[in-house]
């Protein structure tokens, strides 16, 4: 059984992917506190591989990882070939998941989250580093508590977390 310690992002890769290099970038810099082990890191496929070639690939980084985050955009919902099923295989093998919301909103957002995650375990999350980090730290525990308690539903964090995080 591998060592789960990564984190699988997942985003919509004509529209986000400038999300996504901004948490690379972060990652980067010694000076900001933020750091995620990158399932992305592992192995790489290219945009020209076979659809079940690039999916192979995937199956390997979620074998590492102990936790899915899903960068939600204008367009997230609307994706279908690799987003639906990166979150499909995330809730089919019980990762604990954090959709970040690029426009910022702190909770669910019915308008623009896939509703593959519709009454699904997750936390909901601005795009502020602090927060990300914050639910990389803590979700999975949490996430598995929940789980021993069958819950099922969008949970946010309450504002006490962003005050104490300065946000």
């Amino acid at each position: 059984m591998p060592y789960r310690n990564k984190t699988y992002v997942a985003f919509d890769g004509d529209n986000d992917i400038s999300y996504y290099r901004i948490m690379q970038a972060w990652r980067a810099n010694g000076n900001v506190a933020f750091d995620f082990h990158n399932a992305h890191d592992l192995n790489s496929a290219r945009d020209s591989s076979s659809e079940e070639s690039i999916k192979s690939q995937l199956r390997i980084k979620m074998q590492n990882t102990k936790l899915f985050l899903l960068l939600v955009g204008n367009n997230t919902y609307r994706c279908t070939k690799f987003v639906k099923w990166e979150i499909e295989s995330a809730i089919r093998i019980g990762l604990p998941i954090v959709v970040v919301n690029l426009n910022n909103k702190k909770q669910f957002d019915d308008d623009l989250c896939p509703s593959w995650l519709d009454e699904q375990l997750a936390i909901h999350i601005p795009f502020k580093q602090k927060i990300i980090q914050y639910a990389i730290d803590k979700w999975p525990e949490s996430h598995n508590k929940l789980v021993e308690k069958e819950e099922s539903r969008s949970y946010f964090y309450e504002a006490s977390v962003y005050e104490k995080l300065g946000l």
